[in-house]
């Protein structure tokens, strides 16, 4: 987290489910002493059980859990504070004006919407209409301030429905998972496996057959790497087009090792030419989907 801040990487993007807990007490560990170097976004409404995780909006439990996350991060104020899901048994613009009363308190900078996974249907920008529908609702109680999605080379649905929405009301978009949970980064080899707790083990592109069937995308992103010089990577050619998608887009990538935080803030000085681009959009379609 130092290395990243060091190198000019602002964006903490965290929440309360993960571990449960132990992510915001790490960074809390960080930001107690450098609040003032980071944008921290932390997200709430996922609870998460012994069997599986459930939502909840609640206001009471909005209230509450917002307290918690602020003694964890060692900090006064979140800067986006996200509702992680929608609570289906809560109307959401109580949820949402529960978090609105938290921006009043000064607990809270601003509200984000938290669209990750939100999986169903056809893969394409109808994936999102379910979503783009609440956003507007929600929009009546009180602004969106962000909105954090999916978007990488090899899963661009949100460019289709998600991004105009964002652009056309000036609201920021994270684009989480902007490496494709690893695979775009090319360090993944097919066969090998992973952990049983570890999302991709269950993830139908990360079977064998579906990484060996996806590794042109990943030998696209290392030819156009390539043209820039030594020590550029697919990863950084991956990151750099996120950046390419406009002024609201803010990559999100994950990284437990310093060498590649170092390695995606770098990619911020990469600049990806019309050739490159053109490369990338036709690269083929990632196969393997959640259908």
């Amino acid at each position: 987290m130092n290395r990243a801040l060091d190198a000019g990487s602002s964006l903490v993007d965290t929440a309360d489910m993960y571990g449960p807990f132990t992510n915001e007490l790490l960074l809390g560990r960080v930001l107690k002493e450098r609040r003032a170097d980071a944008f921290v976004s932390t997200k709430v409404g996922l609870l998460v059980g012994e069997q599986h995780i459930v939502a909840n909006g609640r206001p009471g439990y909005v209230r509450r859990a917002c307290d918690a996350s602020l003694r964890r991060l060692q900090t006064d104020v979140i800067d986006l504070y996200q509702l992680h899901r929608a609570d289906p048994e809560v109307p959401v613009e109580e949820t949402w004006g529960a978090m609105a009363e938290l921006v009043r308190a000064g607990k809270v900078r601003a509200l984000g919407w938290c669209a990750v996974g939100a999986r169903g249907g056809r893969r394409s920008g109808g994936l999102y209409d379910g979503t783009i529908r609440q956003l507007r609702r929600v929009q009546q109680v009180f602004p969106v301030g962000a909105v954090e999605a999916e978007l990488s080379v090899w899963s661009p649905e949100a460019l289709e429905t998600l991004l105009p929405w964002c652009e056309a009301r000036g609201v920021g978009f994270l684009a989480a998972m902007p490496l494709g949970n690893g695979f775009l980064t090319g360090t993944l080899k097919p066969g090998r496996g992973f952990e049983p707790d570890d999302m991709r083990a269950r993830h139908p592109r990360f079977t064998a057959e579906m990484m060996a069937a996806n590794q042109p995308i990943v030998a696209g992103l290392r030819r156009i790497a390539a043209r820039h010089g030594e020590g550029v990577t697919a990863a950084q050619v991956a990151l750099a087009w996120v950046l390419t998608r406009g002024r609201y887009v803010v990559p999100v990538p994950g990284a437990k090792q310093e060498r590649w935080v170092t390695e995606n803030a770098a990619a911020a000085g990469l600049r990806l030419t019309p050739q490159d681009l053109a490369e990338v959009a036709k690269l083929p379609a990632a196969r393997g989907s959640w259908e």
